[in-house]
């Protein structure tokens, strides 16, 4: 086998006939392509919230007259910095996946898809860029404020 039926024959791999099963198929795979990436976004949030909070509340708690020295007070604010982080790199790594399926049930499945390449974002799209601004401002916002 040379390198053009080798060639020819990736770009079949799969036979693409329009039938309504292939549609409807395809929707639901696009549907779990959305639904993943909301899980990703709701646990970005997680992430994001529970960092800010530890050091709020650390913050907070240090700042109490009943309440001992901690030993180690920079640890809170290190470890919110750590979940934050975490958060925005879930939502990066997300986001670089979404956009990747998306284009490649588009452009490898277009005769089933019914349309043809969406240039319109979701709404979806717009909540992971705006979490993904707001674990950025959280984040330099921990690590610039002095403790």
């Amino acid at each position: 086998m040379d390198t053009t039926d080798a060639a020819d024959a990736h770009a079949h791999r799969f036979e693409v006939r329009a039938t309504a099963e292939a549609h409807f198929a395809w929707i639901r795979t696009r549907l779990g392509v959305e639904r993943t990436l909301m899980s990703w976004v709701r646990t970005a949030t997680a992430l994001i919230g529970f960092g800010f909070t530890i050091v709020q509340f650390f913050e907070r708690l240090q700042g109490m007259e009943s309440v001992a020295p901690a030993l180690r007070p920079q640890m809170p604010r290190y470890l919110g910095l750590a979940l934050i982080a975490a958060g925005i790199a879930g939502l990066i790594a997300s986001l670089w996946q979404y956009r990747t399926l998306l284009r490649y049930l588009h452009d490898e499945f277009e005769p089933i898809a019914g349309v043809r390449r969406i240039h319109h974002q979701t709404p979806l799209m717009a909540v992971t860029i705006a979490l993904l601004l707001i674990g950025v401002v959280a984040f330099v916002a921990v690590l610039v404020r002095a403790v």
